[in-house]
């Protein structure tokens, strides 16, 4: 998930300067998520970086690397932490048409939806006439959008516009690896995801991240564990 996390692009370049850097980011979603699981998310995420703050004053902080730290979308009824891998996932784009008539209160929609990344799109005249069919796989329907031609004579003078609403959608997960980062989110698990600068040392990072989490300089991780504030749970490796 975190190959176009700008989060993760952040804590990258602090690495990249020898700062020790993990991000955090909350999996939001539409009707599901509230304003208080930010809050939550904090408490969740305390015993982890109070873990890394005290390895790094002791040096034992794993190098070479930061954690991409994700939280799911109720983080007070996480599973608890989990090692995970980088998973190459990203949301599938669904173009969806927008009745003409609609097209007035667009600009009200828009301001509404911001969180949800959603796009109106014009196709003027210059767009193909004879159009293209998209077909996206997804957990709803497929859906298929064609693009949009002139009306009338070719020398009119007259512009047709359509506008489309652009929508991520989630993929089905059911045969994902189970130490993918976006699997242990979906199941419940704060997913901790140790990203290299060097796809060469990522075996060797994840040991480093590994050994770090089991030998007892995170113990914090542990200090609040049954809490049912925060659920803070020791991470188990798997």
């Amino acid at each position: 998930m975190s190959i176009h996390s700008g989060a993760v692009a952040a804590a990258r370049e602090a690495l990249i300067c020898g700062v020790p850097s993990l991000c955090i980011s909350l999996n939001w979603k539409k009707d599901v998520s509230c304003e208080s699981n930010m809050r939550e998310a904090v408490g969740v995420c305390l015993p982890l970086i109070h873990a890394a703050l005290k390895s790094v004053q002791k040096g034992v902080f794993p190098k070479s690397c930061l954690l991409n730290v994700e939280i799911p979308s109720c983080p007070l009824q996480n599973k608890g932490f989990k090692l995970t891998r980088q998973s190459l996932w990203r949301s599938s784009l669904s173009w969806q048409a927008v009745s003409a008539n609609k097209h007035p209160s667009a600009g009200n929609f828009m301001s509404n939806q911001q969180s949800l990344g959603v796009m109106l799109a014009q196709l003027g005249r210059d767009a193909s006439a004879a159009g293209a069919a998209r077909r996206l796989n997804s957990q709803r329907r497929n859906v298929e959008i064609e693009s949009v031609g002139v009306a009338g004579k070719p020398n009119s003078q007259q512009t047709v516009k359509k506008y489309f609403r652009l929508e991520f959608l989630d993929k089905d997960l059911h045969n994902a690896d189970d130490d993918l980062d976006i699997k242990a989110l979906e199941d419940g698990f704060v997913s901790i995801t140790p990203v290299s600068l060097s796809p060469t040392l990522q075996s060797e990072v994840q040991t480093s991240v590994s050994n770090w989490i089991t030998d007892g300089r995170s113990s914090s991780l542990c200090a609040l564990s049954g809490s049912k504030k925060t659920l803070a749970v020791p991470l188990p490796v798997l």
